[in-house]
């Protein structure tokens, strides 16, 4: 995991999401189009911490997020979310 050149702003952090499943625990390999959203990842990039705003996450924190939080964007190729940490259900 390289260093990013991005900062988010005010109370969010970028996410990278976890894999989707390729299999079933049985075996069966699941298509592209019946795979499931991964709700979980790891923190790849906070704001600066001040006065108004701590912050209570650190880059390499799993977390759990809501099913459709965030917002996608792709940053050298890789897809990333950028979410609200209100969003963020559980650090794992």
């Amino acid at each position: 995991m390289g260093k990013l050149n991005i900062r988010p702003l005010g109370e969010r952090v970028v996410v990278e999401p976890a894999k989707a499943e390729e299999k079933t625990a049985s075996g069966i390999i699941i298509p592209d189009t019946a795979k499931e959203k991964p709700n979980q990842g790891t923190v790849v990039a906070v704001p600066k911490a001040d006065k108004e705003n701590p912050v209570t996450l650190k880059v390499g924190d799993k977390i759990l997020y809501g099913k459709y939080a965030g917002t996608e964007i792709e940053i050298d190729g890789k897809d990333y979310l950028i979410m609200k940490v209100e969003d963020i259900l559980a650090v794992i």
